[in-house]
């Protein structure tokens, strides 16, 4: 049996991973900011959960004791674009704290809790990392910049980590329905907008993503590192 840690896993798409995991008998731990979804998601999983801020160096910090000791995977879901939460402004100040904002809830959070994390992992141990196809280029301004940056930072961290028997990869989701991300804010014609764009005519789901995950945590995927797997229905061709 496995140890999974899936940040982030609460709801959406890290719910899904942390179910799949679950399924095929993993033990997981989630984790989130929002204590009570934590709660109520982990008991329909039968896993375990430990609420802290990803992207806060103290929290993630204090979170270590409450955390397995030993880690097999590790999926850094955790982020989301918070310009969907911000009012637009030209005022220098706010164009700061709006990149601040989506740099820390989508890079810093995977930065530090794989940082923390790592030295618990062994050979054989996995990082997935959730980017997104607005890092090609796609739109999305600092939320796709950082997501960005998740890739070029996944690249560094495969050959660290490589020598160890260690794998890390991004899966990276065009647009996938069934999770918080746009806020409600998606209407269907901005989803047949979107499905427009894809070679098979469909929306992403959350179970896309964590079936993708879940091979990238396999065996059979041992030679797969430094990658990132576009998950969008042709939406974007990675080649």
């Amino acid at each position: 049996m496995r140890e999974v840690v899936v940040t982030g896993g609460g709801t959406g798409i890290g719910y899904a991973v942390a179910e799949a995991f679950a399924s095929v008998g993993d033990h997981v731990t989630i984790t989130g900011r929002r204590e009570h979804v934590l709660k109520e998601a982990a008991e329909r999983l039968g896993a375990a959960y430990v609420p802290f801020d990803a992207a806060s160096p103290v929290a993630v910090k204090d979170a270590l004791d409450r955390l397995p000791a030993h880690v097999d995977v590790l999926v850094n879901n955790a982020g989301g674009n918070t310009n969907l939460e911000r009012r637009q402004s030209e005022d220098l100040m706010d164009v700061a704290e709006a990149w601040w904002a989506n740099l820390n809830a989508n890079l810093l959070s995977a930065v530090l809790v794989t940082t923390a994390l790592a030295p618990r992992m062994g050979k054989g141990g996995r990082i997935v990392s959730i980017g997104s196809i607005a890092a090609r280029g796609t739109g999305s301004g600092s939320y796709g910049a950082a997501k960005a940056a998740v890739e070029s930072w996944t690249a560094d961290l495969a050959a660290e980590l490589g020598p160890r028997g260690i794998t890390a990869n991004v899966v990276a989701p065009g647009l996938v329905v069934e999770t918080e991300f746009f806020r409600g804010r998606l209407t269907e014609e901005g989803v047949a907008a979107r499905v427009q764009n894809t070679r098979n005519g469909r929306p992403g789901t959350p179970s896309d993503v964590a079936d993708t995950v879940l091979f990238l945590a396999s065996a059979g995927a041992g030679h797969m590192t430094g990658q990132v797997l576009h998950l969008n229905g042709g939406a974007y061709l990675g080649r």
